[in-house]
């Protein structure tokens, strides 16, 4: 089960980053979960969003230079160890993490992680084996 992650090319410039999410508050978009990656030039900012396809027009309407991406989203013990379990599962199966990324929700107990890996598909049935349990965008927004 695979959600869609929004990235946004932003330059590294005082106030872009604060602009584009205006632009997306202002639309009524809902975050839940961010990450951005900058050189001295610009950065990617990731973004998982209550209405991917939405943010995505409005994002491009703005004038903003926007990419869609599969992720997948899993949660997990909120304990010591538990990333590095899951972190071995996928390096045990040899599957590579090409970035991953938390995020904070007001559940309880309960970590949630952000993963781009190099086959999802074969990352999805991995984690049911290993009983890490994936979750769905509308699981995300419901937490």
């Amino acid at each position: 089960m695979t959600i869609d992650q929004i990235s946004v090319f932003v330059e590294n410039n005082l106030g872009r980053l604060a602009e584009v999410t205006r632009i997306l508050g202002d639309a009524g978009v809902d975050l839940r979960a961010m990450s951005i990656a900058d050189t001295t030039d610009f950065g990617i900012l990731r973004l998982i969003v209550d209405d991917p396809a939405r943010a995505t027009d409005i994002l491009r309407s703005a004038g903003c230079v926007v990419s869609v991406t599969q992720v997948l989203a899993i949660s997990l013990a909120d304990v010591p160890g538990s990333l590095a379990r899951v972190l071995g599962i996928l390096a045990g199966e040899n599957i590579s993490v090409e970035y991953a990324y938390a995020f904070i929700t007001r559940k309880k107990d309960d970590a949630y992680v952000i993963f781009r890996v190099e086959d999802n598909e074969r990352a999805v049935g991995v984690f049911a084996k290993h009983g890490v349990k994936t979750a769905s965008s509308g699981e995300l927004f419901d937490l």
